[in-house]
């Protein structure tokens, strides 16, 4: 459950970002947000499914000086809900998938907005040791 990502070069990426609703707390979405988790590692987890792996973040509210072009900006707090998958169809089949919209359907009614990205690798790479 807590093990690292192999995250094969090719792979696409979805971040979907959750802002809770005011005054729901982190703590009152883990359990729904562990088994909607669930259901997509244990449900589209194959070759067929092509999930390969996620992450789930809350926001802390730092901001990175040095990494911002205007670090004066500010964000909601929200989760991010970061997944890997083999091609960007298979992940909209899963998420049409009403096991799956079940799951995420309890989520977003704790959420003031959600919305969903996709990206393409373009390069990754380990530290020089």
């Amino acid at each position: 459950m807590f093990e690292p990502l192999a995250v094969p070069f090719g792979c696409v990426m979805l971040y979907n970002v959750v802002t809770l609703k005011e005054g729901v707390a982190v703590e009152d979405v883990e359990m729904i947000l562990g088994e909607m988790c669930n259901v997509v590692k244990n449900t589209y987890g194959d070759d067929q499914g092509g999930f390969i792996g996620g992450q789930v973040y809350k926001f802390t509210g730092f901001i990175s000086d040095e990494g911002s072009v205007d670090a004066n900006k500010t964000t909601d707090d929200h989760i991010a809900i970061v997944t890997y998958w083999q091609s960007f169809e298979q992940h909209e089949k899963s998420h049409a998938d009403s096991i799956f919209k079940e799951k995420f359907a309890s989520l977003v009614d704790y959420a003031q907005d959600a919305y969903e990205i996709g990206y393409e690798m373009l390069w990754q790479g380990d530290a020089e040791r």
